[in-house]
């Protein structure tokens, strides 16, 4: 066991686990935060994807040790904020169906905006490609990702 330091969702956490164990299985198992889900546990279908140090990582493909002193986000601190672009988005386009891709879609469409803040429909496309939703919302998504882009140029968000 070790002892891993990391920013965790503007909170400063202290875990002892294994130093491979993947950070999606410290964050579930751990730390109780289950909103960041498992899905294919092969970084293949991004629904555990988080933020670390303001990049979409696949969590599940992510050693604890290798978060230590970093900065990591979860669908919990984003989600928590109903003033967040990308939460107004989601909720106006009704983008969740069955929700189980919903946290790694949203963080994912996240990250790509504070990267991209206008982006095009290539660029979503290519942001979220390997992001999979089994109910394919992959329209609403899109439209989503669009309109926050324009919630988040607003005057209120800046």
């Amino acid at each position: 066991m070790t002892a891993i330091d990391f920013e965790l969702n503007l909170k400063s956490v202290r875990v002892d686990t294994e130093p491979d164990m993947p950070l999606l299985w410290v964050l579930r198992d751990q730390l109780g935060l289950t909103g960041t889900k498992y899905g294919c546990g092969r970084g293949l279908c991004g629904c555990c994807t988080v933020h670390i140090d303001g990049e979409a990582v696949r969590s599940c493909m992510v050693p604890a040790q290798n978060v230590a002193g970093r900065r990591v986000v979860t669908i919990e601190h984003l989600g928590a904020d109903p003033t967040h672009p990308v939460v107004q988005a989601w909720l106006t386009q009704n983008v969740a169906q069955c929700g189980y891709c919903q946290s790694g879609q949203i963080m994912t469409a996240a990250a790509l905006l504070a990267h991209h803040p206008q982006p095009t429909d290539e660029d979503v496309d290519l942001a979220m490609t390997g992001v999979l939703c089994r109910c394919g919302t992959y329209p609403r998504i899109r439209s989503a990702i669009h309109l926050a882009a324009q919630l988040q140029q607003s005057p209120a968000h800046r």
